[in-house]
C-alpha cells in the first residue's frame, strides 16, 4: 500500500505492514515542523501572560486587538442575529438530543457496606473549571460548541471558559459561535486562537484564569500544545485534524462513498482519509464520483489536496483484510457501507464514531444525532475514546475500617510492606 492522489484510478494491493507504517506518519511532518513553534509560544504566555497573548493574537488573528475576553454586549448582538435565522431553532433541536444522550451516561457515587466494620466506595465529582477551545479562522463551528459544551454541563462544571479565534475582520468570533454559547451557559468567551489560548488556558494570565482541565478538537498546533501542557492541566485527548475510512464493498453506492470521504475532508488540506475495499472497479467509481461531485463544491480545492496529500486509497483481498486495514488506521470517523453493517460492527476494534449503513451519513453524526463528535485523531482511536460526561467528572476513593476489620487485615499489608522495603508501611499496619 502507498499513499495516492485520490484524482488517480490506480488503486494498489496493500499489506498490513505497509498500512501501519504509512498510517503512523500521517501527521509527523507538520508536527515535526510546528513542534518547536508550539514550545516557544507556551514559554513565551508563561513567562508574560497578557502581553504575549494579545502579540500572537495581533500576529496570527487580529491586527488591532487590545482585550481578550469578549465583551457580554457582543455575545448578546450576535445571539439577537442569530436568532433570526434557522441557525438558532437548528441549534436548540440539536442540543435537546446531545443533553439527553449525555444524560444516559451520568454515574452516581457509590459505597457498598462489604464486610462489617468496612465501607468502600467511590465519590463523583465534576471539575470545577474547564476550558474549551473551539476552531475557527477560515470557519465557524456551532456545532462543535455544543457538543463540547452541553456534555460538560450536564457532568456539572461550575465554570466553562470558552477561547475561540477572533475574525480577522472585526476582532471577535463568529455570531454562531457565540449564539452557541449562550445557549448551553456559557458566556465567558476569550478571543484567543492557537497554541496562545491553549497556553492561556493552562498557565492563567491576568485575564484568563486558568483551568483544571482543557477540552476541545485543533489544529495541530493546538493539539502539541496541549500535549505539551499536559499535567499542568488534564486534557481530554488529541483531536484534529479531522479523517475519516470508508469501508465499501460490492454493495456501496459509489455517490454514498464519494460523500462521506468529501464531507470529512472539506474542513482542512491537512485531514486525512482512507478508502478500503476488495474491488477495483468499486474503488475507481468512487474516485470518479468524487471528481463529479467536487466540481461546484465551494471547498473543492480544499478536499483535492487533503486527499492527495495525506489519504490512503487501498485494494485488499478480502473483507477480514479490509477490516484489518482500518482498525491499523484507527480512523476517527469510520463509515461501514457494506450490505451486512452490523456483522461488520463487532470486528472494528479501533474507531473513534462507527457509522453503520448509507442512511447513517457524516452530517447527522456530526450535527444532530446525539453523540459527540468530538473525536480522537491520528490513530489516538486505539486508546482513547469520544468525548463525553465521564471527561468532565472526577473519581475520588473513599475507604473506611473500623478498629477490628483494620487489625484483621494488618498482617497481610505488614507482609506488603516489609517485601518491599518500607518499614513504616508495615509498622503503619495496626
Amino acid at each position: 500500500m502507498r499513499r495516492l492522489d485520490f484524482r488517480s484510478t490506480a488503486p494498489v494491493r496493500a499489506t498490513l505492514d505497509s498500512a501501519r507504517a504509512l498510517f503512523d506518519s500521517r501527521f509527523s511532518d507538520i508536527q515535526e515542523t510546528a513542534e518547536q513553534t508550539v514550545r516557544e509560544i507556551l514559554a513565551h504566555v508563561k513567562a508574560e501572560g497578557d502581553e504575549a497573548v494579545l502579540r500572537y493574537t495581533r500576529r496570527f488573528d487580529y491586527a488591532d486587538a487590545s482585550a481578550l475576553r469578549v465583551p457580554e454586549a457582543a455575545i448578546a448582538s450576535a445571539v439577537a442575529r442569530i436568532q433570526a435565522t434557522p441557525l438558532w431553532a437548528a441549534m436548540e433541536r440539536s442540543s435537546v438530543r446531545i443533553a439527553d444522550f449525555h444524560q444516559r451516561q451520568l454515574k452516581e457515587s457509590w459505597v457498598t457496606l462489604g464486610s462489617p466494620g468496612e465501607t468502600l466506595g467511590q465519590k463523583i465529582s465534576p471539575l470545577r473549571r474547564v476550558g474549551i477551545y473551539i476552531p475557527g479562522g477560515a470557519a465557524a463551528y456551532p456545532s462543535t460548541v455544543l457538543m463540547v459544551g452541553i456534555p460538560a454541563k450536564v457532568a456539572g462544571v461550575r465554570e466553562r471558559a470558552l477561547a475561540t479565534p477572533p475574525s480577522k475582520e472585526t476582532g471577535l468570533p463568529p455570531d454562531g459561535t457565540l449564539a452557541a454559547a449562550f445557549l448551553v451557559g456559557i458566556t465567558e468567551i476569550y478571543a484567543i486562537g492557537g497554541a496562545q489560548a491553549i497556553g492561556a488556558l493552562a498557565y492563567g494570565t491576568a485575564s484568563v484564569p486558568r483551568v483544571d482541565k482543557i477540552v476541545g478538537p485543533g489544529n495541530v498546533y493546538v493539539n502539541l500544545a496541549k500535549r505539551q501542557v499536559f499535567g499542568t492541566v488534564g486534557i481530554d485527548m488529541l483531536a484534529g485534524p479531522s479523517e475519516v475510512a470508508v469501508l465499501v464493498d460490492a454493495s456501496t453506492d459509489p455517490e454514498t462513498a464519494a460523500r462521506e470521504l468529501i464531507c470529512q475532508t472539506e474542513h482542512d488540506p491537512l485531514n486525512s482519509a482512507l478508502l478500503v475495499g476488495c474491488s477495483e472497479s468499486l474503488l475507481s467509481a468512487v474516485l470518479a464520483a468524487i471528481e463529479r461531485q467536487l466540481t461546484d463544491l465551494p471547498r473543492a480545492e480544499i478536499v483535492r489536496r487533503a486527499l492527495a496529500e495525506r489519504s490512503f486509497l487501498a485494494i485488499t483481498e478480502n473483507l477480514d483484510q479490509a477490516i484489518s486495514v482500518v482498525n491499523a488506521y484507527a480512523p476517527e470517523h469510520l463509515h461501514v457501507l457494506c450490505a451486512e453493517p452490523w456483522a461488520v460492527l463487532p470486528r472494528i476494534e479501533n474507531a473513534g464514531a462507527i457509522l453503520l449503513g448509507p442512511h447513517t451519513n457524516a452530517a447527522l453524526g456530526d450535527y444532530v444525532a446525539g453523540p459527540s463528535h468530538t473525536l480522537p485523531t491520528a490513530g489516538c482511536a486505539r486508546f482513547a475514546s469520544p468525548l463525553s460526561v465521564d471527561d468532565f467528572l472526577k473519581k475520588s476513593s473513599i475507604l473506611y475500617f473500623d478498629a477490628e476489620t483494620a487489625s484483621a487485615l494488618a498482617e497481610t499489608a505488614q507482609i506488603f510492606g516489609r517485601y518491599e522495603g518500607l518499614e513504616g508501611h508495615a509498622r503503619a499496619a495496626v
